[in-house]
């Protein structure tokens, strides 16, 4: 009998279901028994993939740290080209007088959701590590649209945006990509913003295994991903839905920027203890 390798992935969209079921279908045509299942966050996911319910868990750089940090040897075996050395920025109105973020002390600063690293966690550590701290020197508004997806749902992020034109907050935290889209698609006002200050570079999400999954088929799943090329007019649908023209190698010394912010706000403390009671 075949054996079925088991991912999991967090429905933070629709489109999930349709990028996953093509995938399925291309695994398929090229002799891997794949199926997925679908969490609707991520601290369920990564609690299901150390309880031996799935081999594989697409992962936010956030449940990459809480899978990490729950005991088992986590690997990282694959990411999107689109997940590497990204950075957030720190927007302004174009007419605002702040000119550094010193300029933010006593200020509102507008966020993502509270488990965002890309628009709450690593740019409030910029701003902590700047001399501004975020739990006293300034007040933190988090938009916290659909907590538990780690902001995969752009939603918080584009609230805060929005915030910011309406001056009910005097700077929002944004992922630099974001920004751009944000400009396209008319939410920020091409013109109406600049931008106060840019963290440094960090990685996002992973392909996790950890130690116990079955070798032959993670090897033959991270083979696929690596040779999926976007000149194939069946899977390039599908890359460009998923937000990637190439599958990389995954890596992992780029979440040290979130694993200093996580400690320097205990974000996922409770998790992790919390999943040490009940798996043991």
């Amino acid at each position: 009998m075949r054996k079925t390798l088991l991912m999991a992935a967090v429905a933070y969209d629709p489109k999930v279901v349709t990028i996953w079921e093509g995938f399925k279908a291309w695994f398929g045509e090229h002799q891997l028994d794949f199926d997925y299942v679908l969490y609707s966050n991520y601290e369920r996911q990564v609690e299901a993939h150390l309880a031996g319910h799935v081999h594989v868990a697409w992962n936010s750089p956030l449940a990459w740290l809480q899978a990490e940090k729950l005991g088992r040897r986590a690997e990282a075996i694959a990411m999107r080209d689109t997940d590497r050395d990204l950075t957030s920025l720190v927007v302004v109105r174009k007419d605002s007088p702040f000119q550094s973020v010193a300029d933010l002390d006593g200020k509102v600063i507008g966020t993502g959701a509270a488990d965002s690293p890309q628009a709450t966690l690593i740019p409030l550590l910029h701003l902590a590590e700047a001399g501004l701290d975020p739990e006293s020197r300034v007040t933190v508004r988090r938009f916290d649209t659909l907590l538990g997806k780690h902001g995969d749902h752009i939603g918080g992020e584009r609230d805060a945006a929005k915030a910011l034109l309406r001056d009910d907050v005097d700077a929002a935290c944004m992922i630099d990509s974001n920004h751009l889209a944000f400009i396209k698609e008319g939410t920020l006002p091409s013109g109406s913003t600049r931008i106060l200050a840019q963290t440094a570079s960090y990685d996002h999400c992973n392909f996790t295994v950890l130690s116990d999954a079955p070798k032959e088929l993670v090897s033959r799943f991270r083979d696929l991903l690596l040779s999926m090329s976007y000149d194939d007019p069946e899977i390039r649908p599908l890359l460009d839905l998923e937000g990637l023209k190439k599958w990389l190698p995954g890596r992992t010394q780029k979440y040290a920027l979130l694993e200093r912010a996580v400690r320097r706000f205990g974000t996922i403390d409770t998790f992790v203890e919390g999943v040490q009671g009940r798996l043991g």
